[in-house]
């Protein structure tokens, strides 16, 4: 009886420890480099598309799935106005980026889109982002054709005026 409950004890403890290390955010900065999968704290859906770390950068690949919802959401962010910078490109066609306050990533009902879908042209991106509540940040991307690719790099997230 002992063992059952110091091991459930050691579970509870380990996911306390777990949980504690995605605490909320007020900044970030990732050039995603140091990555050799999607980080624990982050949250990656990819449908039957590709959304994945590779060579220091994410990759949203929409295979034979044109059309898929492919989101990368961010730790949660404390409620505030934050100065949103990336690098983003992508490999040829028609793309596009939306970006959603997400209460809760697994309740679909908490995605809230606080901008509208922007084109995917140039490389650099720049957003103001005003999170009313603790939220994680979702970068939601479109790939309107087969074999299609953006990339993801650079990433800041500071404390806006």
């Amino acid at each position: 009886m002992k063992k059952i409950i110091l091991s459930g004890l050691l579970v509870l403890g380990a996911s306390f420890a777990s949980n504690a290390q995605c605490s909320t955010l007020t900044s970030l900065n990732e050039n995603f480099d140091a990555w050799k999968k999607i980080d624990k704290c982050w949250n990656a859906e990819s449908g039957k598309s590709m959304l994945y770390n590779s060579e220091g950068k994410i990759t949203f690949y929409s295979m034979m799935s044109s059309g898929e919802r492919m989101i990368l959401s961010t730790p949660k962010m404390k409620a505030g106005t934050y100065k949103l910078t990336l690098d983003i490109s992508k490999n040829s066609g028609d793309a596009s980026l939306e970006l959603f306050s997400i209460g809760s990533v697994s309740d679909a009902k908490s995605y809230v889109s606080i901008s509208k879908p922007s084109a995917i042209t140039g490389t650099k991106k720049s957003y103001t982002i005003n999170l009313k509540n603790d939220a994680h940040l979702g970068f939601k991307v479109l790939l309107n054709g087969i074999h299609q690719a953006v990339y993801i790099d650079n990433l800041v997230l500071k404390a806006g005026k």
